[in-house]
C-alpha cells in the first residue's frame, strides 16, 4: 500500500488483523496484549503509542492504543479503516457516569455519540450529528457480556472535546438520558461510517462527576478486565 507505513504508525502492510481492539492509555493496550494475547507481537511503537498483533483463541486480534481526544483517534482509527485494511475498530475505553442508575465499573455500549466536537463538519453536513456504532458489534458485545456476566447498559454516550468542561453540558445532557461521557467515540464512529467500516465503544465507568468518585489511574489501566474480555469474545 503506498500510504504505509504512515507519519503516525510505521506497522507494515499486513501487521494488524481485521479487528483492532483501542483504549486510549498505552499501558493499557499493552497490559491487554501481555495478559490476554497468545504470541502478541509489537508491530508499532511511533510516539509510544504501542500496537501488538496476537491471537485470543485462535483468532488473530490486534490492540493499539488511540492516545486521548478526538483528534487522536481521529487519526489513528482513519489509518487503520483506510491503510491498514482494518474492518472493525472496538474502542476499549473509561467513562464518567451521567445516569446516577450506574455504578463505578458498570460497562456500558454508545449506540450512539453526542458531541460537542466539529470533526464531523469535515464530511459536508452542517446539522448535528450523533453517529451510530455497528449494530453488529452492539449485539455481539450484549450477547458477550451476558455470558461473561457483565451485562452491559446500551445508550447514548457523550464525546467530549473538553476534560475540564466549565459549560454545564453534563448535566443537560444526563437529562436527556445520556449515559456517560468519553472523549473519543464521536470521531471513531464518523470515520467508520465514512470508511463504511463498522466500530464499537466499550466503555468502563471510571467516575462520577457529580460526587466525586473515582477510580485510580492504575486501576482504569489494569482492573477493567471484563471490558476487555467483551471486545475479545466478539473480535
Amino acid at each position: 500500500m503506498a500510504n504505509v507505513p504512515t507519519p503516525h504508525i510505521t506497522a507494515k502492510e499486513g501487521d494488524f488483523a481485521r479487528t483492532v481492539l483501542m483504549p486510549g492509555d498505552p499501558l493499557r493496550s499493552k497490559f491487554i496484549a501481555e495478559n490476554f494475547l497468545e504470541n502478541a507481537v509489537l508491530v508499532n511503537n511511533t510516539r509510544g503509542v504501542q500496537g501488538y498483533t496476537g491471537e485470543y483463541k485462535g483468532k488473530r486480534v490486534s490492540v493499539m492504543a488511540s492516545g486521548m481526544g478526538i483528534p487522536s483517534i481521529g487519526i489513528y482509527s482513519y489509518e487503520l479503516f483506510n491503510f491498514y485494511g482494518v474492518e472493525n475498530i472496538i474502542r476499549v475505553g473509561t467513562a464518567g457516569m451521567l445516569n446516577q442508575k450506574l455504578k463505578v465499573r458498570d460497562v456500558v455500549l454508545g449506540m450512539s455519540c453526542y458531541t460537542n466536537s466539529n470533526y464531523g463538519s469535515q464530511f459536508g453536513f452542517h446539522g448535528s450529528l450523533a453517529p451510530c456504532c455497528s449494530w453488529e458489534l452492539l449485539s455481539k458485545a450484549m450477547e458477550a457480556g451476558k455470558r461473561l456476566g457483565q451485562v452491559p447498559v446500551p445508550g447514548a454516550l457523550y464525546s467530549s472535546d473538553i476534560f475540564y468542561d466549565e459549560s454545564g453540558s453534563a448535566g443537560i445532557l444526563q437529562k436527556l438520558g445520556v449515559l456517560a461521557v468519553e472523549m473519543e467515540g464521536a470521531a471513531l464512529y464518523l470515520n467508520a461510517a465514512k470508511a463504511g467500516k463498522n466500530a464499537l465503544v466499550i466503555c468502563t465507568i471510571s467516575d462520577n462527576p457529580f460526587t466525586g468518585e473515582a477510580l485510580s489511574a492504575e486501576e482504569r489501566q489494569n482492573s477493567f478486565t471484563k471490558m476487555m474480555e467483551i471486545a475479545l469474545e466478539i473480535a
